[in-house]
Parts: structure tokens; C-alpha cells; sequence
């Protein structure tokens, strides 16, 4: 394997397991590393999407218990029922919308400028929603998961759906929006780390399926070397990422998402940087 290869492989599988559960959007981050590294392509695309799993594993093995103790219980325990149901319910809006729009968001949005400018009406949600919970302190109505109904799971798996938009971010779609819908902070970011293993397992089995005639038997290593990156390094995210909200909020996620969209922009229209779509 061509040994600048495999490093490109490395740095995009730790940019995905670093950025997939914070609200900076994984996505947009791994455009951007891509264009910098010279990294494109249809066949790169997969890849950004295949690794997805590395990521999706390493919230699996954090909360393995939870999820065998959910799955032992699906036969008879009600409250694992509910919780399976309320995952379902919040993977249907985004799959039905990816199912119906993805090749048109891919050809239009999948780009620096779009992604960057999703980076900063991002960060003023983020801003608004940090401010407005400071100004009408409010008790979160749902503190836990396993108080989640129905409605509250599609009104996250709704807010999810904006994350087709590149640049937008996944987790802080879901973060963000289950909290203006009543769940507090710790909730809010358990349920998207939950939410995340249907929507983000279903988008790399479905990608790696459609886009087969692409790949062949040597591309395995290099797929290999980015899921395993994307895993040790979500994994230690999600351990800082679940200590830093018991006692922290997300403004500094979004004042990095503003400067980081900025310097984009800066440097998309100033020619200083040559981005690649």
C-alpha cells in the first residue's frame, strides 16, 4: 500500500472519530481534510462514509451494557421497548428525507463554501439556544432517556434530518434541537450518541452497497486503517465529550464553528487556498 496513502487514510479516520459526536459537524470536516489532502474522489467518498462505522462502534462499546440489556429485554421488558421504538421513530425522518434527496444534497452541498456557510447558521443556533436556556432558566422536562415518548423521539429524529445539509453537524442537530424540545443537556447528547448507531450504520451498509462497483479487495486496507482511526478516536471523545457537559454548555463549539467557517470563506474567495470539490 502506498505509504502516503495509508497517512491520508489515518488523518481522515481520526478527523471522523473526533468530530462525529461534537456539533461541528463530521461531514464537514472531513470535505475540508479531504480538499486539503488531495484526497478526493467518488471512491473517497465511500470511504468518508464507510469509516462512519469505526465511529458508530466505539459509542457500541461505550455503552455496550445499555445496549445488551436493551436487546436481552426486547421480548419482554417494556421499557427497552419503548427505548428501541423511540430509536426507530427518531431514524425515520433523516432515512426517508436521505433516501428522497441524497444524490441532489451530494451534488449541490458537498462542497467548502456551502459546507462553510452551513458552519456559521449553525453557530448562531447554537448561540441563540445557549443564550435563550441562560435568560428563562428552565428544569428540563426529560432527564433521562428512558422518559422519552414517542413525540419527543420523532421531534429529535425531525431536528436530525437537518444534518443532510453538510456542514450542519448530526450530533448538534440532535443536541441542539432536543434540547429546545425539553430534554436536558446530558438527555439530549445520550440520545444522539443512541441515535447515531441506526442513522449512521444504515447510511455506511447502504453507501457501501451502492457504490460496490467502485471498491475492490485492495481497498480494504486503507478502509481499514480509517475505521480503526475513527474508532480509538471517537472513542476518547465521547469519554472527554460526557464529561465536559456536566459542566459545560456548547458556545465554545460554537465559536469555533464561526471562526472555522470564516477562515473557509476567507480563504475560498481570496484564492489563497485552491479548495476541491
Amino acid at each position: 500500500m502506498d505509504l502516503a496513502l495509508a497517512l491520508k487514510a489515518l488523518i481522515m479516520g481520526i478527523v471522523e472519530g473526533l468530530t462525529e459526536f461534537l456539533p461541528i459537524s463530521s461531514t464537514g470536516h472531513l470535505i475540508l481534510a479531504g480538499s486539503l489532502l488531495d484526497f478526493t474522489g467518488d471512491k473517497v467518498k465511500v470511504f468518508e462514509i464507510v469509516i462512519q462505522a469505526g465511529a458508530i462502534l466505539a459509542v457500541c462499546w461505550e455503552y455496550r451494557a445499555r445496549i445488551a440489556a436493551v436487546l436481552s429485554g426486547l421480548g419482554s421488558d417494556p421499557k427497552a421497548q419503548r427505548f428501541a421504538a423511540n430509536l426507530i421513530i427518531g431514524f425515520l425522518p433523516a432515512a426517508a428525507l436521505g433516501f428522497l434527496f441524497n444524490k441532489k444534497i451530494k451534488a449541490v452541498l458537498f462542497s467548502p463554501v456551502p459546507v462553510a456557510l452551513a458552519f456559521i447558521v449553525g453557530a448562531f443556533v447554537i448561540l441563540w439556544v445557549e443564550r435563550r436556556n441562560k435568560a428563562l432558566p428552565v428544569k428540563a422536562r426529560i432527564e433521562s432517556v428512558d422518559e422519552m415518548r414517542p413525540i419527543d423521539a420523532l421531534k429529535v429524529g425531525c431536528a436530525q434530518a437537518f444534518a443532510l445539509i453538510p456542514g450542519t453537524s448530526r450530533s448538534g442537530a440532535t443536541i441542539i434541537g432536543g434540547m429546545l424540545f425539553g430534554l436536558s443537556r446530558k438527555a439530549a447528547t445520550e440520545f444522539s450518541f443512541f441515535l447515531a448507531i441506526p442513522t449512521l450504520f444504515a447510511a455506511t451498509f447502504y453507501s457501501f452497497y451502492k457504490e460496490r462497483a467502485l471498491l475492490s479487495a485492495a481497498d480494504i486496507p486503507l478502509f481499514g486503517i480509517g475505521t480503526v482511526a475513527a474508532f480509538v478516536s471517537a472513542f476518547l471523545c465521547v469519554r472527554w465529550l460526557l464529561r465536559y457537559i456536566s459542566s459545560h454548555d456548547f458556545t465554545a463549539f460554537a465559536w469555533y464553528r464561526l471562526v472555522f467557517g470564516a477562515i473557509i470563506l476567507a480563504t475560498a474567495y481570496s484564492g489563497v487556498v485552491t479548495w476541491v470539490d
